[in-house]
């Protein structure tokens, strides 16, 4: 099947991680008599080579999907584990750690790029007779209501299928052209993000800072050649702050991120390009509309305080492929509306949940009310103390 005489039954908008997943989960599931497509605008532009600051933090469960689709072994090499995760209070002495040694785990998690990840998943979606088509959708509509989906392309094209897979992030075409309305909060806050060195090895450790400007993680990669210094940053921090913190010329950055993280893996020595944008935390009222579903960021997103946005999209790709291929197996077609319910009723419950968790954190962590900095440092402690509690926070967190 060519892309020029395309007639998918499946149609994925957005060609990032949670997209190529669900494209490539589907037709595993499915076999080759389900003709899948998945657009989007082609390569993911350069940002600084090895400092390219754009890393998802992949738990278990996704570990595990990528695993089953035939992708971990592709990307294993490249994937940072962390093995330990340290949380620090910034105005007090509240700490908690958390080891994969305490529960018998090779690792908590890993760090990957999304450019290699996003690579590999395209050269397995050909592998499975998927069609991706590089152009970018400037539009998405329906030519009569209730009439199906259409993705206008910026190459001219218009492309349709009976279902429509909107997984091209938080302003998602395809949710627009369903009417889908959203339940939005802007966070007020700006994530500044980047890729630096640090004078010592970050020992394959996350850490996380929670500083009177905001939270600033420092997340464990390893560049080309191994260098066991180097991490990714992501310091979420009030606009204004964001701002100024953005125009900082790279020494006085350094200094900046070098005072922050406390000096815990010595001075920052060398920082890549910034990259900054606004945190909004927001949920679409539905999943699906007629002929289409949402996955990903186009259904939610969510602060970036537990790094658990890919996670939860990828959650999304693998429950509505499960759902569809079952009801292919039954001989339903794949827009049938009970198929699409029953997938929003196996992931609304679990994001609801984990959206109310973090607007929580961020309003425990984000207030410098005597009391409650009292109450999060004795927490944090208390915690730290409890093993019980401590497996229950890592089992949610890794997914399994």
């Amino acid at each position: 099947m060519s892309a020029t005489a395309l007639e998918p039954q499946v149609l994925v908008a957005g060609g990032g991680p949670v997209g190529c997943l669900f494209a490539a989960r589907l037709a595993q599931a499915v076999g080759p008599g389900l003709a899948i497509a998945v657009v989007d605008r082609g390569p993911l532009p350069p940002v600084g080579g090895p400092f390219d600051p754009r890393v998802v933090a992949l738990n278990e469960a996704s570990r595990r999907l990528l695993a089953e689709c035939g992708l971990w072994d592709r990307v294993a090499d490249q994937a940072t584990p962390y093995r330990r995760m340290e949380v620090w209070d910034g105005e007090g002495t509240g700490h908690i750690a958390f080891d994969c040694r305490e529960w018998d785990r090779p690792d908590l998690g890993h760090i990957l790029g999304v450019a290699p990840l996003v690579e590999a998943a395209r050269r397995r979606l050909a592998e499975l007779g998927v069609v991706l088509v590089e152009s970018a959708i400037v539009a998405a509509e329906r030519s009569r209501p209730g009439g199906p989906l259409q993705l206008v392309l910026a190459d001219g094209r218009r492309l349709t299928a009976p279902l429509v897979v909107g997984a091209e992030g938080a302003r998602s075409l395809v949710r627009q052209a369903c009417g889908v309305g959203l339940v939005e909060r802007d966070t007020g806050q700006d994530a500044v993000v980047c890729a630096a060195l640090v004078e010592r090895p970050h020992g394959g450790a996350a850490r996380q800072w929670f500083t009177r400007s905001g939270p600033l993680a420092f997340l464990p990669v390893t560049r080309p050649g191994g260098d066991p210094r180097a991490v990714a940053v992501v310091w979420s921090l009030a606009r204004p702050e964001a701002e100024r913190l953005a125009a900082l010329d790279e020494a006085a950055f350094r200094r900046r991120l070098t005072a922050a993280s406390e000096s815990t893996l010595g001075a920052v020595t060398e920082v890549g390009p910034r990259l900054q944008s606004p945190l909004c935390q927001r949920h679409a009222e539905r999943y699906w509309a007629s002929g289409a579903a949402l996955i990903g960021d186009a259904a939610h997103t969510l602060h970036p305080l537990a790094g658990q946005g890919v996670n939860l999209g990828l959650a999304d790709a693998a429950a509505l492929a499960e759902v569809l291929a079952r009801g292919v197996a039954r001989g339903l077609p794949v827009d049938h509306p009970s198929l699409l319910a029953r997938y929003e009723r196996r992931r609304r419950a679990d994001n609801l949940l984990m959206l109310a968790a973090m607007e929580a954190f961020q309003h425990l962590f984000g207030s410098r009310a005597p009391a409650l900095v009292v109450a999060r440092n004795w927490g944090l402690g208390l915690v730290d103390r409890l093993p019980l509690l401590k497996g229950a926070l890592v089992r949610r967190a890794l997914g399994v």
